[in-house]
This record gives C-alpha cells, structure tokens and sequence, in this order.
C-alpha cells in the first residue's frame, strides 16, 4: 500500500510503498479516506513529541477517518506502530474508533479532532468554564485557537478576549476584545492589566513563554488581600517558548490554578466521548472547521506549507 513514510526523523514524510497492516485480536482494518496533518504529526515525525518513538521507519498520521470492511464510515486514533493514519489503510483498535453521523464530510471529520480537543477538552472538561466567565486565548489566530473562540461562546462565555499576533485572522464580530502582541509589551501589558482588574476567569494557552508571563504579572498586580478573583490557565501549546519564569510568591499572591490539557492529562474515553460531540456540533451546523486537502500522493510538499488558521487534512 502507499503511505506517508518518515525514513529519517526530522525529514519531510515520503510518498511510499509500505507494507500492508497486519490486523491482531481487538483491531480492525480501516480503509482510510483522509487524515489530518496536525501539528502533533509533524512533532511526532521530528522525535520532538513526548508521546513519540524513533523506531523507524513508520508511517505518519495520529487519527483520520475511513471505512470498516462493513462499511461503516468511523472516526479512529492512534494506529498501532510501524502503522499511522496516512496511509490507504490502517489497523485501528476497536475500542478507538467512532461511528461518524452523516452530516460531516470526511476532511471535516478528519480536521476538527485535534485542534478541536485543544479547545473542547480544555475549555468544558479542564477549565469548567461556566455560562457569564470571561476567557482569555492566547494564540487565538490558529485552527485551535479559532476552535476555541466557538467554543468558549457555546458554552456560555460573557466575554472572550484573543490574543496573538496575526490578528487579522480573528473574526473581530466573534470576540469581545483583540490583543495583538505585535503592539510591543508595554502596550500588551496594559490591555492584559484592564482585563486582569475586569477578572479574567479562564486564560487558554497555545504559546507560553514571554505572552504568559506578561498575564501572569498582569494578574499579580491585581493583589488585594481584602479580595481574590480565582483564575484557571490552561496550558496546550509552547510555540512563543518552552519555559517561563515563575516566582514561587506569585502562586501564593494570586488565586492561580495552572493545567495542561494534552495527551495524558485526559482519558483515552474522555477523548472520544468529545469527539463524538465535536461531530455532532460541526454536523448540525453550530461549529466550522477551516480546512485544505491535498492528495496523500502530495505529502512532500504538504508537509512544508504554512496554512493559516486552516487544516491542510491529506485525502486518499
């Protein structure tokens, strides 16, 4: 069969003939009709991902979406190795598929997971968030990011506040306030600093670094020690850095609760139980997913493109 095969990490994935899967108890075999390029295959593919393997050569791909020998169109994750998702077909285990409704396409179903669990899980199951809470993204310009914004307003949020850089990309009637950060610190520091004292109650992190630090000392000026304002941060991605500073007297002078959300901080059942929503949102019309497809043929050159605040997702 032909597939996305990473031959030497770090390396862009090779259109390649690659052995067939070989199908064990508990599995089923997918014909696979798309899978998304996320930014976790890309990590995985460099050896630069927690979650990943140097065993090579394997084929590319987290999740995707095709058909059962039935039929049956599914949603499934996590492909056991040599084997991924990009690729004609794939073994799935039985207990990590999903029957997809008929109202999502294929590239839909097959793009909105990922980045859709950045913003779904962390914002309902990590952050709680509750109808009237104000939310601050950090890295709103991104798939995820965008994801978030919807999210955040489904589930109640009074006010949503985006933060990032490529701020044209943000759907200014979608949010209450834009924060870009190529406006310099002083004047990021300022906007975050009204919000701070407004009460921020859940902060959605895709960048740390520098940005968060900022928000972090934006709260810390709000000290009174007659009145706190409790505040969930949620952390996902690190592309504005990979530490921060943080003084210990900050989490005893603020009402702080830092998270991760992430592969391992949520149930493998977690996962595919929002999944199942995240499908059913998109078909029914209450959530968009921007995306591409490109040919499975294609990945070379897919593989280096930069999409803004869309989902290049490979279709075979």
């Amino acid at each position: 069969m032909r597939a996305a095969v990473v031959t030497e990490l770090g390396k862009s994935p090779q259109y390649l003939e690659f052995p067939e899967p070989v199908i064990e108890a508990g599995e089923q075999l997918v014909h696979v009709r798309a899978a998304g390029l996320h930014n976790l295959v890309k990590a995985l593919a460099r050896g630069a991902h927690y979650a990943g393997s140097n065993e090579l050569p394997f084929v590319a791909g987290v999740d995707g979406v095709g058909t059962l020998d039935s039929s049956e169109r599914v949603y499934f994750i996590f492909a056991r190795r040599p084997w991924g998702t990009i690729a004609e077909r794939a073994p799935a285990e039985k207990a990590l598929c999903v029957p997809l409704p008929a109202g999502i396409s294929d590239v839909d179903a097959a793009a909105v997971v990922n980045p859709g669990m950045a913003a779904w899980i962390s914002l309902k199951h990590r952050a709680r968030v509750a109808a009237g809470e104000t939310v601050v993204i950090l890295g709103a310009t991104g798939v995820a990011g965008n994801l978030s914004i919807q999210s955040a307003r489904l589930l109640g949020a009074k006010r949503i506040v985006a933060v990032g850089r490529s701020v044209e990309l943000i759907d200014a009637a979608s949010v209450d306030r834009i924060i870009c950060l190529n406006d310099g610190e002083e004047a990021v520091s300022k906007a975050l600093a009204e919000e701070a004292a407004a009460g921020i109650d859940v902060v959605i992190d895709y960048i740390w670094g520098r940005p968060v630090e900022l928000l972090i000392d934006a709260l810390t000026k709000q000290f009174d020690r007659n009145r706190t304002h409790p505040t969930r941060l949620v952390q996902i991605g690190d592309m504005a850095g990979k530490t921060i500073t943080l003084a210990g007297s900050t989490l005893r002078s603020v009402d702080l609760t830092l998270m991760g959300s992430g592969i391992g901080s949520a149930p493998m059942k977690l996962i595919l139980e929002a999944a199942a929503e995240l499908f059913a949102m998109v078909a029914e019309g209450k959530m968009q997913v921007q995306t591409v497809a490109v040919p499975l043929a294609e990945v070379n050159e897919a593989w280096g493109r930069v999409e803004k605040a869309r989902r290049i997702v490979l279709t075979i």
